[in-house]
């Protein structure tokens, strides 16, 4: 009879490599379209290790936010710091962040870290039209973590409200991706979901110049668009991807997401499948 193998016998498996890790610092969505919920989907479908720092607790479904809770500033001090003390973040995207002390605190800590890859989605309104960052913390963001990105990826909506300009066509865009540069960042992503027509444009800017990533509009109001495109581009800059061939990426995946799209609920959006 041949000899019984113990637990301390047998040669243990070797672990896998591990993957890149990104982070991101977000909103909680209890609906699971957007925000923290949908980041960390990402992440996983671009094969990158996700990390999570919340910003909020929202109470929110397909219908609208019923309500916001913030975070305090020592908490989310503390997940910033318990993450960067054990993990090897090569990547940060930053969504929902709510009051202009919690911006502040949170462009203090990622200054500390200028080798990260920062992408950020200039959150300011929920889907629903619910106003999710004020005055005061739009001032901020401006002042304070945008001079950090390596990347903002605003829609027009809100590229418009950073620069206080009208985007109507091709030559707006352009004046408004140039004063958003003008604030530090080094490369703007216009997401075009917001304007008119059948074909969608989404527009890049950097040192090199302008690159237009065209593709049909598909029908219908998507929800978590720009969280998934942030987070998948910040996955792409974990694995280190060259910028613009990782911006390409993260457009198409959110364009495969939106046709693999489903509806729940009652609010009639779309949920992407990540």
């Amino acid at each position: 009879m041949a000899p019984l193998h113990t637990k301390h016998s047998m040669h243990p498996m070797p672990l896998a490599s591990p993957p890149p890790v990104a982070l991101t610092i977000a909103g909680s969505d209890s609906g699971g379209g957007a925000g923290i919920q949908v980041d960390l989907k990402t992440f996983q479908a671009r094969n990158v290790h996700g990390t999570c720092v919340i910003t909020a607790v929202t109470a929110q479904n397909t219908c609208g936010v019923e309500a916001v809770h913030h975070i305090p500033l020592r908490h989310i001090r503390a997940q910033i710091e318990a993450v960067f003390a054990d993990f090897p973040v090569t990547a940060v995207k930053t969504g929902m962040l709510g009051p202009a002390r919690a911006v502040s605190l949170i462009a203090k800590q990622l200054a500390r870290h200028p080798h990260i890859h920062l992408i950020i989605d200039p959150v300011m309104i929920a889907t629903s039209g619910a106003q999710l960052l004020d005055e005061t913390a739009i001032t901020v963001l401006r002042r304070q973590l945008i001079p950090l990105a390596e990347v903002l990826t605003p829609n027009l909506p809100e590229a418009e409200v950073l620069t206080g300009r009208s985007i109507r066509n091709q030559r707006d865009a352009q004046a408004a991706a140039d004063e958003l540069r003008d604030m530090g960042v080094h490369t703007v992503l216009i997401k075009g979901g917001h304007g008119h027509g059948r074909i969608v444009y989404d527009r890049l800017y950097d040192d090199r110049g302008s690159q237009v990533f065209e593709h049909p509009r598909l029908p219908g109001r998507a929800h978590g668009t720009g969280c998934t495109l942030a987070a998948a581009l910040a996955a792409e800059r974990a694995k280190g991807i060259p910028l613009r061939e990782a911006c390409r990426h993260a457009v198409t995946y959110v364009q495969d997401a939106l046709r693999q799209g489903y509806r729940l609920g009652h609010g009639g959006l779309t949920l992407l499948r990540c």
